[in-house]
């Protein structure tokens, strides 16, 4: 029995959502009546931390602290229009219809504290504390709060914005079909360490290193975690998770997750990333968000590495032992690459 080491590589770049059809999302935001503003959307959080984001950028675009914003992600019925929570296009799509609703929300709360301190709109700036104040002048000031209060029970005022971004449609070349699917990309390249077994087949992956350009991280941990949790699922549909080889008859299928084959803590290994950050021009303060390109490196990377290893080449998914031997046998054992 001998542990073969192996090293792998793979990088990608990643569309950020679809403009067939403008690939719209749309934004509301208002005020209560003590100074806290709602973000209504329908466009949904899977995990990817899309309520998180959209609370920083509606914060920062109205210029009130975060722990006064609060995001409601309804549902169709009741929410603005939302494409969806596909193509991982959430901090684009939906950041940017944020920032236009919080916009025009931030007017109205504006011109609500000119009307109550005798300015110009113009003239107010606000501290990001909760607090509105003349430029030029911080001494004359009026919260956030009780500009909420005197423009709904004095002046008669809503607080409040709407949203929409969308993609102009892409030109289509008459001749041959080609356009622009996408507005922007995301890139990222990745390089697995891992050891090959050639008595098992077995595949245990040792380290991984990355590096991702997202535009702009807005929550850096938040894209830390996403980068980690996203790869670990990379690994995961590489060397482990299969509907085979039954599908799509359900008889001898996994019928819950104590069946269902994946990595667990025990397999977590060591991942260094580093986070390029390349502000995109279109994107909300320059954010792509990564979304579901943190997976997607990781299975190419896998494979080159197995054959690095032990020169079994595997196009198919996962790369179970039961492959890697039948490929050992193919070869005559196995036909290490050469680590670098």
């Amino acid at each position: 029995m001998t542990v073969h080491k192996g090293r792998g590589f793979a990088c990608i770049n990643y569309p950020i959502g679809m403009n067939l059809g403008g690939d719209p999302s749309q934004a509301l935001v208002h005020s209560t009546p003590d100074g806290k503003f709602m973000v209504s959307l329908s466009s949904i959080d899977l995990g990817q931390g899309m309520k998180s984001v959209t609370r920083q950028i509606a914060a920062e675009t109205l210029g009130v602290p975060v722990s006064d914003v609060y995001v409601d992600t309804a549902d169709s019925d009741t929410g603005p229009h939302c494409m969806g929570s596909f193509a991982s296009r959430g901090t684009h799509r939906v950041g940017n219809a944020v920032i236009r609703a919080a916009t025009e929300a931030r007017k109205a709360l504006l011109e609500a504290a000119a009307e109550e301190l005798e300015v110009n709109a113009s003239d107010l700036g606000t501290d990001g504390q909760g607090n509105i104040h003349v430029k030029g002048a911080p001494s004359r000031t009026i919260t956030v709060a009780d500009t909420a209060i005197a423009a709904q029970f004095k002046q008669g005022r809503t607080l409040s914005g709407r949203g929409i971004f969308l993609i102009p449609p892409s030109d289509v070349d008459p001749d041959t079909g080609e356009m622009t699917p996408v507005s922007c990309f995301a890139h990222a390249a990745l390089v697995v360490d891992l050891e090959v077994d050639d008595e098992t087949g077995e595949v245990t992956v040792r380290e991984i290193n990355s590096a991702y350009e997202v535009g702009r991280a807005l929550n850096p941990r938040l894209v830390e975690q996403q980068l980690i949790g996203g790869a670990w699922m990379g690994v995961s549909h590489a060397l482990y998770e299969t509907t085979e080889p039954y599908y799509p008859d359900r008889r001898h299928a996994p019928g819950d997750f104590n069946a269902y084959l994946m990595p667990g803590p025990g397999e977590v290994v060591d991942h260094n990333i580093a986070v390029l950050e390349r502000p995109a021009e279109d994107a909300p303060f320059g954010g792509k968000g990564p979304g579901e390109m943190c997976a997607n490196p990781v299975l190419p990377a896998i494979a080159n590495a197995v054959y690095n290893a032990v020169g079994v080449r595997c196009d198919t998914l996962p790369i179970t032992p039961e492959k890697v031997l039948r490929g050992l046998i193919a070869n005559g054992g196995a036909r290490p690459q050469g680590v670098r």
